[in-house]
């Protein structure tokens, strides 16, 4: 922060007083230890070897038995919204981050925009003289802001981090991802046949920036978040750690349940008599198909091996990732750190449910809203966890790893909030390998890790009056076994589905999220006496409609004071996939109906690149051709969804990968050998199918000449979550066309520009983009 002046000023330098510590950075509190958090996506507490699970993670083992582990520690059921607590110490929807940042919509609890008056954590602990330091995953950049033009104090940078390496968006290719260092977007370092993986690759950064930092300012303590891929899809690992969980989980996912429940009652994570809930516990109706679970005893024996071999990449993925946290703490330990750094070893969420009742080799289908099927799941076995596949395990897996709790991440029941938590800092915790059961929320991170640091929470952060923080410390938990909670009440909301605990009770809506079910009036509170039912095993609003009622108001009280509403419960199938899309963020389209793009550019993040799913488009590319033209004209998505025009062999080729299911669409003729020429491509929608995909004729153009031509179907939804963008000039990422490999940059002649137009859909809300348009002049 800064401090006066209290030198002395004269006429003449020599006679004057300086005062370096006016302009120098502020001192840490003496002996403030560092900070490194450790923040994996999409894990249940039944997963991993800390908390009984199968998963063998030796790093957080350790950490666990010359720590604390937390039994009772919570989220908000999803990634960008858990995140954003950590950032700011307040509730998801205060923070702008009701869900994922791709599916913000514009309201003030939903738009992914953090507001000034929620300060970070690391402004905070930079101005108090820390190093600050963001590694991995960020999932809080706004979806307006993920382009290289825009404003930049929405990303790491401008949010108090000094340094930042990683990937913005809900997740990555894990061997092919789409990497940012600080504020502008780089290429991988090197591919994955030279040993490539994003989790090794982070691991490197991390200790680079602390070595770094380390060696001009010693004495200075640091704060890193550490944001690895993992366990979110895809489920990529190498194939000895896949392998070392061979027959592992043959067993299936009922009888994983039922085995890893005494084990954790055993280590005091759960108390004695805690009852497992059933495989599939809300009515029809109340949840979306495909959240439901396939009994294990009525797969085919093939089901049974593949989604085993999914159970198996999932556990390498996550043992790997561990392993590469590991070299971090060795390297703390050798440089004589460890000790006096407080780490947190934490998950976001619950097990995802994404892969669907069949599990999925492409998690863009759920995406989609494009059902998995076993026989090309099947076809894919043996490549489960390579770059050949975008893995995802089946629900049931989500429900055993979530032990013993109903659901997983999305729900708020137990099974998408309640989190593994470890927390290790020799020098400040005397107790060792113990179990903590205080109730405790990820908006206690933020408190806690000040309390550590012996830093007051200031009443501005970059001159904005800041609100209070929604958490409490958890640090008199830390020597205090005994001690009673000091958390008393958390509200939840999740894509409709809504619940509160206050004091050792919980209500909790019987409308699961992205149910499409609406009508929340009339909603279902079921209640729980959690003191007593750590599972939420038995229902008891039958008998308490006086506490019921007390908790709904509160949970009103909550949503009030923190932007909860409007609720938001559509689907991401069927009627409201449309609807639910329109909603999101993209780009106005232009009076003209035009996007003009450059080569030598970094590639445009598919929300704010021209539109072309759902709708007709048409996108020409002005090409200088010569003999020795070859290479990607442009290209956007990956082989799990995309499309690309390229030049090979002297063939034009337009590929067009549906959601990864072969065969790849493609259409060629001949390329132009010399000269400037326009060539591109002409889709028409002429109908939609069951899933609603898009049918229409693909036009293949050579200046006025139709050169090819066939029909295709085109995806409604996005070819990914996020990241592989449009790119001209190259392929970015994994490529879309198996006909070439990654980058296949155009050379042999020249792009002038690619210009896609989506001027003649049907489908564009003319009058609202034009009010757009106007509104920019």
């Amino acid at each position: 922060m800064p401090r006066p002046f209290n030198g002395e000023i004269k006429l003449d330098v020599r006679d004057s007083v300086a005062d370096w510590d006016a302009f120098t950075a502020s001192p840490p509190p003496e002996g403030a230890p560092n900070v490194l958090v450790v923040l994996y996506d999409d894990t249940g507490c039944a997963a991993w070897s800390p908390y009984g699970g199968r998963i063998q993670m030796p790093t957080m083992d350790r950490l666990a038995a010359n720590g604390l582990t937390y039994a009772q520690w919570h989220t908000t059921a999803l990634c960008s919204p858990t995140r954003s607590t950590f950032l700011t110490g307040r509730n998801h929807h205060s923070n702008g981050f009701a869900s994922i940042s791709e599916s913000s919509t514009g309201f003030p609890g939903y738009s992914s925009h953090i507001p000034p008056e929620n300060g970070t954590i690391a402004h905070v602990l930079r101005d108090a003289g820390y190093s600050t330091f963001w590694v991995g995953k960020n999932h809080n950049v706004p979806v307006d802001a993920w382009t290289q033009g825009s404003s930049k104090k929405e990303w790491p940078l401008g949010m108090g981090y000094d340094r930042f390496y990683g990937f913005i968006g809900g997740e990555a290719n894990q061997w092919y991802p789409d990497l940012a260092e600080d504020n502008h977007y780089i290429d991988q370092p090197y591919p994955p046949e030279d040993g490539y993986h994003l989790s090794k690759d982070l691991a490197d950064q991390a200790m680079r920036f602390i070595r770094d930092s380390k060696q001009s300012e010693p004495a200075k303590p640091w704060y890193l978040w550490f944001c690895p891929g993992a366990n979110h899809a895809p489920h990529h690992a190498p194939q000895e750690f896949i392998d070392k969980y061979t027959g592992k989980f043959d067993d299936g996912y009922e009888a994983y349940r039922e085995w890893v429940l005494p084990r954790m009652i055993e280590r005091g994570l759960l108390p004695e008599g805690t009852e497992l809930t059933p495989i599939n516990p809300m009515p029809d109706g109340t949840f979306s198909p495909a959240d439901a679970v396939r009994p294990w005893d009525t797969l085919s024996e093939d089901e049974k091996r593949l989604f085993a071999r999914m159970a198996e990449v999932y556990a390498g993925f996550s043992e790997y990732t561990d392993h590469q946290v590991g070299r971090i703490v060795e390297y703390l330990e050798e440089s004589g750190q460890l000790d006096n750094t407080i780490i947190f070893y934490c998950a976001d969420n619950g097990a995802s449910g994404e892969g669907s009742p069949n599990g999925s080799v492409n998690e863009g289908k759920f995406f989609n809203g494009f059902p998995d099927e076993i026989e090309e799941n099947l076809a894919m076995l043996d490549q489960l966890g390579t770059p050949a596949t975008y893995n995802h395990y089946p629900t049931g897996w989500a429900v055993a790893f979530s032990t013993p709790y109903r659901m997983f991440k999305r729900y708020t029941y137990q099974g998408g909030v309640c989190d593994p938590l470890v927390v290790h800092w020799p020098a400040g915790i005397a107790a060792k390998g113990e179990v903590r059961e205080q109730y405790h929320h990820s908006t206690d991170i933020y408190p806690t890790i000040l309390d550590a640091c012996g830093i007051e929470m200031p009443e501005t952060v970059n001159g904005v009056a800041q609100s209070p923080l929604a958490g409490v410390s958890m640090r008199y938990s830390f020597d205090s076994a005994d001690a009673p909670t000091r958390k008393e009440t958390q509200y939840y909301e999740m894509f409709g589905m809504r619940g509160i605990w206050h004091k050792g009770w919980k209500a909790v809506t019987e409308h699961g999220p992205i149910s499409g079910m609406s009508d929340f009036e009339n909603d279902t509170w079921q209640l729980f006496h959690t003191d007593e039912d750590r599972a939420e095993a038995q229902d008891v609003a039958a008998e308490h409609p006086e506490k019921v009622k007390e908790l709904v108001d509160l949970w009103f009280a909550e949503a009030k004071a923190n932007n909860v509403l409007p609720l938001n419960d559509m689907m991401v199938v069927g009627k409201d996939l449309e609807t639910f899309i329109a909603m999101e963020f993209k780009i106005p389209v232009p009076p003209s109906g035009q996007y003009t793009y450059y080569p030598g550019t970094t590639e445009v993040p598919e929300r704010s690149a021209a539109n072309v799913h759902g709708v007709s488009y048409k996108a020409l590319a002005e090409v200088e051709f010569t003999g020795d033209s070859q290479g990607v004209i442009f290209a956007q998505g990956s082989r799990f969804g995309g499309h690309a025009l390229f030049v090979k062999d002297g063939s034009l080729t337009y590929a067009y990968n549906f959601l990864g299911i072969p065969p790849e669409t493609r259409i060629a003729a001949a390329a132009p050998t010399s000269g400037r020429h326009v060539v591109g491509v002409e889709f028409t929608k002429e109908r939609m199918g069951e899933h609603h995909e898009s049918y229409g004729p693909l036009k293949l153009w050579v200046d006025d000449e139709v050169v090819a031509e066939q029909e295709i179907r085109t995806m409604t939804g996005h070819f990914s979550l996020c990241g592989e963008g449009l790119c001209i000039g190259y392929d970015g990422g994994d490529a879309v066309s198996s006909e070439y490999r990654p980058q296949f940059e155009f050379t042999g002649g020249t792009i002038a520009k690619v210009v896609f137009d989506v001027a003649d859909d049907a489908y564009i809300d003319v009058e609202r983009h034009m009010a757009a348009a106007f509104a920019r002049d």
